[in-house]
């Protein structure tokens, strides 16, 4: 006949007596008490403060959320900082300047010196002229279109120089401006 599990855990060693006469006292099934549900009390003050933690929850998300947003202002300042400098052409000097409109409303009428291939470079687009606290520099177009994906308002946009037209009923039209007018 073959033996209980107790006798086959007896003779292997890994229980002792005392260790099997204490597992046949304890009861096989365990009975659990259930208590009737009590109806659910609403309790204001516990309304209330649940209320408050959430409204502080929504509060730090959003001053979270402002302190992210100014970190990555700073990260895309820094990095527009960076390619200025290191793509910056030198400053010169020259009498020569070149003239361009800065502001949004286009009121402001800033100038810089330039060199004449620089300035006809910058005509063509090929240069474009970047602000960096305050102050102005050239860069090259492609590094002026990296600048402009991260603050827009950093970049100075070329001239398009069109060639318009007069109009018909213009009393000048017959009077050209020269290409090398310097102004």
């Amino acid at each position: 006949m073959s033996l209980s599990l107790r006798d086959q855990l007896l003779q292997a060693g890994l229980i002792n007596e005392k260790q099997a006469k204490a597992a046949a006292k304890q009861p096989h099934h365990q009975r659990v008490d259930r208590a009737p549900k009590k109806p659910v009390v609403v309790d204001p003050a516990k309304i209330a403060a649940e209320k408050a933690a959430a409204a502080k929850a929504a509060r730090d998300a959003e001053l979270n959320k402002i302190q992210r947003d100014k970190a990555e202002a700073k990260a895309r300042r820094a990095q527009v900082k960076q390619l200025i400098e290191q793509n910056k052409l030198p400053k010169v000097e020259s009498e020569l300047l070149y003239n361009f409109i800065d502001g949004k409303e286009g009121k402001r009428i800033r100038r810089i010196p330039v060199t004449p291939a620089v300035r006809d470079q910058l005509s063509a687009g090929l240069l474009w002229i970047v602000r960096c606290d305050g102050r102005y520099e050239v860069v090259p177009s492609a590094i002026a279109e990296r600048i402009k994906e991260r603050d827009p308002n950093a970049v100075i946009p070329p001239r398009v120089e069109e060639a318009s037209k007069p109009a018909e009923d213009d009393p000048y039209k017959d009077f050209v401006v020269p290409d090398d007018l310097m102004w």
